[in-house]
């Protein structure tokens, strides 16, 4: 019998308002069901933030030293939990137990970077212009944060946002992806144990018209991060600009390899396998497209079509399974959607293009590996994000040529080159449009001591990971100490 989950607000597990619920079943084995989660709404909302803004003044008068400290038992949790959260999450999304193992690590690794922190949030001090005057700036909590995220990291993207905003002295109303709510709970099971308070942390099951909405256009929620489609990202954008919130969009990506002909092809050819069809392609990092040099485009491509026809689809917990099912039924459809849009436009289908249903996979949700050849760039299918293991190749003459191919969409979020001229490598640094740039690498491997986002449509500026994101948690206040013992005035012509 499957287990019914439920919403933790307020210090206490809670089903929905309305007693509604909805399934979590396993896209590789859609009969097996995982459980049953709460489906809720504009209530349960109110009273998740009515919790977390009753716990702010308390949390945030906690040293942010202490704070860390929580965080960081948390990651050791993490750490004596990491097979079964992989396990899990490998039941619940797909991917193969490998990367749900690096996915379970990520967090890990960001619970420990995020620990130190604590004791890490600098402001400056800088000369006063007057006498007997001190001036400095200091980090302060901001209040309630918003956090709504994806299933394709259920584990890592989540504590990309909550481990920073806990260590910054915000509370926390938490919307998981409905795909993966399971992962989403046992992260909120760690953080109880490891000591964050229960109104501080809370979670709220649903979907994203009936939780997601009312998180946004909340007037107690100061500030929201999100991961997800840039239609969502835009309207969410909109809405909490009514009431001057901070907002923090990870959006969509259409990211590139390019292979020059000088490029060591072995290496390029491990790592557009591993960027394209790792996580089924359902990565917003993915490698969506291969922009290859005219001098080898004929080698690469029978190298390429040789190694992934010999991808092995399957359960992400069967060993020797390199990739899984896609999270859903729709998100084959969409696939099938691209490949069929790409033919028509006169790509050449040389690798896959439909769904997979032998053996063992008759009953999930799998797609083959599928590879579109002679792509050109004004193709839907090279300039538009699929989110799924499809790979557009396109054909180019010279490195100008490839930029500009490269640079040729709405989105900037990830990108790759491989060559061995240096004077290349750095002039593709400098000249591609995305937040990130691999040399040599794939498109795909975040770290979390790294900055993470991207440019143009794939965001509004902010970043995930690093340093960086402990500023959008945060506010500045600047503060003047004036120990003159008289009025002095600043912003009077003293001269």
């Amino acid at each position: 019998m499957s287990k019914k989950y439920q919403n933790f607000i307020g210090g206490k597990w809670v089903d929905a308002l309305s007693g509604e619920t909805f399934e979590n079943r396993n896209p590789a084995n859609w009969n097996e069901l995982i459980g049953t989660f709460p489906s809720s709404g504009k209530a349960d909302v109110d009273a998740a933030v009515k919790s977390a803004r009753e716990a702010f003044n308390e949390w945030r008068l906690m040293p942010a030293p202490e704070r860390g400290d929580i965080i960081k038992k948390a990651g050791d949790i993490m750490w004596d939990r990491k097979e079964e959260i992989s396990r899990n999450m490998t039941r619940e999304m797909g991917k193969v137990l490998a990367e749900t193992m690096g996915d379970t690590q990520e967090g890990i690794d960001t619970a420990y970077y995020a620990a130190s922190e604590g004791r890490r949030l600098f402001g400056h001090t800088v000369p006063s212009e007057l006498r007997n005057k001190f001036n400095m700036s200091i980090r302060i909590p901001m209040g309630v944060a918003g956090v709504i995220t994806p299933w394709n990291f259920p584990m890592a993207i989540p504590t990309w946002k909550i481990f920073p905003a806990l260590v910054c002295g915000n509370t926390v109303v938490f919307k998981p992806a409905s795909d993966t709510p399971l992962t989403a709970t046992t992260f909120v099971e760690i953080l109880l144990e490891a000591g964050v308070p229960p109104k501080v942390i809370n979670i709220v099951h649903g979907g994203g018209a009936n939780v997601g909405t009312p998180i946004v256009n909340h007037p107690d929620i100061n500030l929201i991060s999100f991961t997800g489609s840039t239609g969502v990202g835009k309207s969410i954008s909109k809405a909490a600009s009514d009431n001057l919130k901070r907002v923090s969009l990870e959006l969509g990506g259409k990211n590139a390899q390019i292979v020059m002909d000088d490029a060591d092809l072995e290496l390029a050819l491990e790592g557009v396998l591993w960027g394209a069809f790792g996580t089924t392609g359902q990565r917003c990092t993915a490698t969506s497209r291969l922009i290859l040099h005219e001098k080898v485009y004929d080698r690469f491509m029978e190298m390429l079509v040789a190694a992934a026809s010999k991808l092995k689809l399957g359960n992400g917990l069967q060993a020797g399974v390199d990739v899984g099912p896609m999270v859903n039924s729709d998100q084959v459809e969409t696939v099938q959607r691209y490949v069929k849009i790409g033919t028509e436009e006169g790509a050449k289908l040389v690798l896959g293009g439909k769904p997979y249903k032998d053996g063992d996979c008759a009953d999930g949700w799998f797609h083959e590996p599928t590879i579109l050849a002679e792509v050109t760039p004004e193709m839907r299918v090279a300039k538009e994000e699929i989110f799924g293991p499809v790979l557009s190749v396109l054909r180019i003459g010279s490195f100008e040529e490839a930029v500009k191919v490269l640079n040729n969409t709405e989105y900037g979020l990830s990108s790759s080159i491989y060559t061995r001229d240096v004077n290349r490598a750095f002039t593709a640094i400098r000249d591609i449009e995305a937040g990130i740039t691999y040399v040599n690498g794939p498109t795909i491997g975040a770290e979390a001591h790294m900055p993470f986002g991207g440019v143009k449509g794939t965001g509004n500026g902010h970043r995930e990971g690093g340093w960086e994101v402990y500023e959008f948690y945060t506010e500045t206040k600047t503060v003047f100490v004036d120990y003159s013992g008289k009025l002095q005035r600043a912003q009077i012509d003293n001269y």
